[in-house]
Formats: C-alpha cells, structure tokens, sequence
C-alpha cells in the first residue's frame, strides 16, 4: 500500500482531520503523521514559538485537543526537519496539514503539497464573479488570509472562529456576519471539520471546507 505522510505544525495524531482525508483515499494509502509540536508540552511551546510582535501567525491542535497559537518564523527549521526525516524514510508524498504560507521549504525528490499553493486558486476558479467571504481561526490572520484570496486593493469579508475553541454559536454568528456580503465561505484552516462546515452552512451560504477540498484532490493523486 502507498504512504502519505501527514505533517501538522502542531501534534500528532491529528485524530479531527485524518478520517476526513481517509474517506476520500478509501483504503489506498496509509497515512504516517509526524507533528511540530510533538513532545513539547504547552509551557514549551508558548516560551519556544509563540509569536512575537510582527511575526506570522499560526494556530493548530495539540494532541489533548487544545489549540496552540505559534510563529511561522520560529517553526519553520523544525518544520523543515520533520520534512526531512520523512524524505528520509522514504514517503515520497508529504502533505503539510496547514494552509498558511510556508515559503522555502524544501525536499530532495519527494512531493510536498502545500494547501497555500492550492486552495486559493481553485478558490478563485470556483467564485469567479461571486463574492467570497473567509472565516479564519484568530482575528490576527485576517490581513494575511486577505493577501491570499483577495485580489489587489481588495477587502473580504472575515470573520474569526478557531476550529479547536468553537462552538455552534460562534460558527452560526460568524456565517451570519458574513451572508450579506458573500455568496461564498471558505473555512480557512486545516482543522475545521465537517460539524464547522454544516454550522456555517446554516446561514444559507455554500461553505467550501478546506481539509475536505485537499482530501479530493490527493485522492486522485495516490
């Protein structure tokens, strides 16, 4: 059977994201995960990688459930080996559980898939000329989700609900907040699951979730 290799910026095993990705591999591929965060505890992580002023910001799961906030800038050379360690094992298809912006990084022969690199031009494709509204896990993303999916000059509508802190009302709020001015929703984090998307979906506006979008597109890869 073939290997995907799962790496999440925050621990191992993502438990909420890898039965979504499975039910679309249906049985074709054994997914290996490997996680940034693995065996630091949250006292660890907040000294070691929490996000300091000016850095870009990133949130994501920890194997007890809670959600730990962290810096691109100071996971990325951990990041990096965890990509490396699985080259080395010899996955040949690593898919990175986040959508943030990852610049540099690397592999030798292996096919890294970033949803970065993905998402936001099917996006793209699949609006057109309707309008797109983005739902994020921390206000403090909203600039940085907006420079991915927003054309030059532009604003989107946004709203912020984490996908490990929230709940019902906060995701209906969120899609309400946004139904007037969208004719589409795009759940922008890895770790929203199918409950976030039938929450949002309650306010009458398509929800597009994006764990379920890579999960039918690595499908047709392995």
């Amino acid at each position: 059977m073939k290997q995907l290799g799962l790496i999440t910026i925050g621990q191992a095993p993502r438990t909420d994201v890898a039965p979504i990705l499975e039910k679309y591999l249906e049985g074709r591929a054994e997914l290996l995960q490997s996680g940034v965060l693995d065996g630091f505890t949250p006292a660890q992580v907040k000294e070691n990688y929490a996000p300091r002023e000016g850095e870009y910001v990133l949130t994501s799961r920890m194997s007890d459930g809670s959600a730990a906030v962290v810096s691109r800038e100071r996971i990325m050379p951990v990041l990096q080996g965890k990509i490396d360690a699985m080259e080395a094992a010899g996955i040949t298809t690593i898919l990175l559980l986040c959508t943030g912006e990852f610049p540099g990084l690397r592999t030798v022969r292996a096919h890294l898939i970033e949803p970065d690199r993905i998402i936001p031009p099917v996006v793209e494709a699949l609006t057109r000329k309707r309008r797109l509204g983005l739902i994020g896990p921390l206000p403090e993303q909203e600039q940085n989700l907006n420079e991915k999916f927003a054309a030059s000059g532009s604003t989107l509508p946004f709203a912020a609900v984490s996908p490990y802190t929230g709940n019902e009302a906060e995701f209906r709020a969120a899609a309400e907040k946004l139904k007037d001015q969208t004719d589409l929703i795009v759940l922008d984090c890895m770790g929203y699951v199918e409950q976030h998307r039938q929450w949002a979906a309650s306010a009458g506006v398509p929800v597009v979730l994006s764990n379920a979008l890579m999960g039918k597109l690595i499908a047709e890869m392995v």
